[in-house]
């Protein structure tokens, strides 16, 4: 079988989504493929953190209005340490931008619903198997389903949104791409359970037996975050040791946190990945098929749809008579972001995490943290330079809806 469009679009997250949702609001004809099942893409709980300038943008799209209506804004986050806790009203320090609280899973939903409701052709359980043509005008991506004929997608470009171990970077000849990794010396588990939130901030805990955080999602949904060591198992996290610790390394009584169901409980292995270009040929890389982000700072999911504006803006460029050259600059305008994103959030995991014991620098690092806290807590420009890169900056790429792109 054989499909034509003008942008073959691997992966449906929240780039993928994006990126499909205003294409098509501009007329221009874009195929969806993704892995999984929709019911598996439309649960799977992840970010839920949502910066000012992903919010602006995507309700200037019409794709925030269960988002603003659902999920609640908020301008400021606590620090705790030793008994003591301060928070940070970053909102009122970053001329009043702030976040929204609202899981990615609700926001996937709404995405794929607007895209098919407009007609969208997204295609679940098509796993992208192999691109080619990269370098050339007619790019072919190749999908194998489960039980069905191959598909063969003949576009104009590739949107590669399919994650880190996608095809999609895959296919890009070897010694095209540079990769910039880090690798850092802790895990987190991660916890979402069936418990209401303590509080109304995000938490941020520094603790002699590691960090712990108190993420928001909803009413009675909460995510939690425990430092482990690299290489921990899930299964060495039974619930009845998960409490405790969060009530120790949080500060908290039993009145302020009453354990509830465990929904979902995995280790994260902390790691930074960047590659450049994010683009080759007609292939363009977005979300992390390009980069992974440590879920400090909650920038991953924001990036994601950042990349995707960037594109999108050029991708109308280019179909309003610009020409491909309206899409050179892609890397050029995406990269520093992302490397933005990456300095704050490896500042912030090493503000938090109680360095590797037994490591003959971990005292004097852990002196640097007491000091960084103490900057944190009691000088204004530090406060000030916090708030502005957690809440993002103000730019993002001013997409319009040119109503003259024809369809193909």
């Amino acid at each position: 079988m054989r499909l034509r469009t003008r942008v073959a679009i691997v992966g449906a997250g929240p780039a993928g989504l994006t990126l499909a949702n205003v294409l098509q609001q501009a007329g221009i004809d874009c195929v969806v493929v993704e892995r999984q099942t929709r019911a598996y893409v439309e649960a799977r709980a992840r970010a839920g953190l949502i910066d000012h300038r992903t919010v602006e943008f995507l309700a200037g799209h019409g794709l925030a209005d269960r988002l603003l209506a659902e999920g609640s804004e908020h301008g400021s986050c606590e620090f705790r340490h030793q008994g003591e806790r301060f928070s940070i009203s970053y909102r009122d320090l970053a001329a009043e931008r702030s976040h929204h609280v609202y899981p990615q899973q609700f926001l996937v939903r709404d995405l794929v619903a607007a895209y098919l409701a407009g007609g969208g052709t997204l295609l679940f359980s098509h796993p992208a198997a192999a691109l080619h043509g990269l370098d050339g005008d007619r790019p072919v991506l190749r999908c194998e389903p489960d039980g069905a004929d191959p598909l063969d997608i003949e576009c104009d470009f590739v949107a590669g949104c399919d994650g880190f171990y996608g095809v999609s970077r895959q296919a890009v000849p070897a010694g095209r791409l540079h990769t910039f990794t880090k690798d850092h010396e802790f895990g987190w588990l991660a916890v979402l359970a069936e418990t209401p939130p303590v509080g109304e901030e995000v938490i941020y805990a520094l603790h002699e037996d590691g960090f712990a955080g108190h993420m928001l999602r909803t009413p009675s949904v909460t995510r939690f975050y425990l430092q482990c060591p690299v290489g921990d198992r899930p299964e060495s996290w039974p619930d009845e040791r998960i409490w405790p610790a969060l009530h120790r390394r949080l500060g908290l009584t039993d009145t302020e946190l009453k354990p509830g169901p465990v929904t979902e409980k995995n280790v994260l292995d902390m790691r930074s990945f960047v590659v450049e270009p994010m683009q080759y040929g007609r292939l363009f890389l977005l979300g992390d098929a390009a980069h992974i982000i440590t879920p400090a700072g909650g920038k991953g999911m924001n990036l994601a749809v950042a990349d995707a504006a960037e594109l999108a803006a050029g991708l109308l460029a280019h179909y309003s008579g610009a020409g491909s050259g309206a899409l050179d600059g892609y890397s050029a305008a995406c990269l520093p972001r992302i490397w933005q994103a990456q300095e704050f959030s490896h500042w912030l995991l090493h503000l938090l995490h109680s360095p590797a014991a037994g490591q003959p620098d971990s005292a004097f690092m852990h002196r640097l943290q007491l000091s960084r806290l103490a900057q944190l807590r009691y000088s204004p420009p530090y406060t000030a330079m916090f708030s502005d890169s957690y809440v993002g900056p103000f730019d993002h790429p001013a997409v319009s809806r040119p109503r003259t792109a024809d369809r193909r």
